[in-house]
């Protein structure tokens, strides 16, 4: 589910980030720089700023490893934004 396609857009930061959290996830292991992780924290800020005032203080995103149900493990970023207000979305 593409849950900002109904916003409308061209190929934007929001593909970028898209397509990096694809490739996270093809791996098996959630082992990525912090130079890495820095770059999809920022796409994801540009995406989300569109929409939302971020405090920006309070932003945490990680990647970590999650038990699944057939006790594997795989790659999960974990985000938390908190959302000053939202931003009035012309459509």
């Amino acid at each position: 589910m593409d849950l900002f396609k109904s916003f409308g857009g061209k190929n934007t930061s929001k593909d970028i980030a898209k397509e990096r959290l694809q490739l996270l996830l093809v791996h098996d292991r959630a082992d990525v720089s912090p130079k890495f992780l820095e770059m999809i924290k920022e796409d994801i800020l540009n995406v989300i700023s569109n929409y939302v005032d971020i405090d920006e203080a309070g932003l945490n995103v990680e990647i970590t490893k999650e038990k699944r149900s057939d006790n594997t493990y795989m790659p999960a970023l974990h985000a938390n934004i908190p959302i000053k207000k939202m931003k009035q979305v012309i459509r």
